[in-house]
């Protein structure tokens, strides 16, 4: 390949090198297996370029959805081998695509010198090898897979000219940062996630996948509290709870398919108009449910917003500034409810986890959609 011609790609490439090699080193230190090193600086820019103009280019009619996992034939398992090497090209790309546009599966890249190419398909990448995705025309992700649960992490958010670097170190900066947050941006201390955080990580990833936007709320089980900021009866309320999530939670080896199962059928649920409540057990209480103020308590007047990303700041803002009813609702909920949380995603995409800050007394939104891509 030519230099890279996206200037972006130069731009990151240092800071993703330092990620991976950071937290390859502490992987190798903690003595888990590793078998990835951490990519030079020119193949990471080589890549993400490749990936950029891929995704500007049409296929019959479709933007290109792919994955490069830059890793070695011998290093893969699950694999297709080509028996011609394709060079790394936007147009090379584009033409392969609809074959691996299916989540999970990936286009295995390697390098001969300087020379990159794909040498053919795999579904099974190991931790910290570099994975490049193109999710939309001009939208790349930079992430890995850890060692400890299955979803990927996300280094780097790449949109045209916006770039969005994640800052691993948030729980160290943001007041009761939440471990779905903390886990979510792959800060290296939390690489062996609780199943708790793994789960949340899990409903979160579907409730944004369907599109349609909703509100999951967690509250305690030893609790009825809740019940005081709904609006009554809940139309949709399950009785028994539904516990078939919370059940394969106390195994302690879960199938993974049964897991995934369970976690789209309680996601899948969100869509509907309402908030869907799941106390911290994992039972389903209710879905559809109509957020109320509770009795006595004051309108919400403020909350603390902020974004995972480096260079981000908080933002104090009212709620009406945070979106449409839902997030107000959810806000108005967790302010009431101190111990409970609320995931809101947006039918645009973004994505927000409501939790009460004893540190800064009051709701802190943590936007967390650049890390769920």
């Amino acid at each position: 390949m030519a230099e890279p011609t996206y200037p972006v790609a130069a731009r990151v490439a240092d800071s993703v090198q330092r990620h991976f090699a950071r937290h390859i080193e502490a992987a190798r230190h903690a003595h888990a297996e590793v078998v990835c090193d951490a990519p030079s600086t020119a193949t990471i820019a080589a890549i993400i370029d490749a990936a950029f103009w891929a995704s500007l280019r049409r296929e019959e009619g479709h933007t290109p959805k792919i994955s490069l996992a830059i890793l070695p034939p011998a290093a893969a398992r699950h694999c297709a081998r080509l028996a011609a090497r394709l060079p790394l090209t936007p147009a090379g790309l584009a033409k392969v695509a609809p074959a691996v546009e299916r989540p999970g599966i990936h286009l295995g890249v390697w390098h001969d010198g300087d020379s990159y190419y794909v040498w053919g398909t795999t579904r099974d990448v190991p931790a910290f090898c570099l994975v490049v995705e193109v999710v939309a025309s001009g939208l790349v992700v930079v992430k890995h897979r850890t060692e400890a649960f299955g979803k990927f992490v996300n280094v780097a958010v790449l949109e045209g000219d916006h770039i969005k670097i994640v800052d691993e170190g948030v729980g160290r900066i943001v007041p009761d940062c939440p471990g779905i947050v903390t886990s979510l941006a792959g800060a290296i201390d939390q690489r062996s996630a609780s199943g708790v955080t793994t789960v949340l990580i899990q409903l979160a990833a579907s409730m944004r996948q369907h599109g349609r936007g909703g509100a999951l709320l967690v509250v305690p089980a030893a609790s009825d509290a809740w019940q005081e900021s709904m609006v009554m009866p809940i139309l949709y309320r399950v009785d028994p709870p539904y516990s078939e999530l919370a059940d394969l939670m106390r195994m302690s080896q879960a199938d993974p398919d049964d897991l995934k199962r369970a976690v789209d059928a309680i996601a899948g649920l969100t869509a509907v108009d309402g908030a869907t409540i799941l106390n911290d057990r994992y039972d389903l209480l209710a879905f559809g449910a109509k957020i109320a103020r509770r009795r006595g308590s004051t309108p919400i007047e403020q909350v603390n917003i902020t974004e995972p990303v480096e260079g981000s700041t908080a933002v104090s803002a009212t709620p009406a500034q945070l979106g449409g009813t839902r997030h107000l609702s959810a806000a108005q909920f967790v302010h009431d409810q101190r111990d409970a949380m609320a995931l809101v995603a947006s039918q645009d995409g973004r994505f927000t986890i409501f939790k009460w800050s004893n540190r800064e007394q009051l709701v802190h939104a943590h936007r967390v959609d650049a890390l769920l891509l």
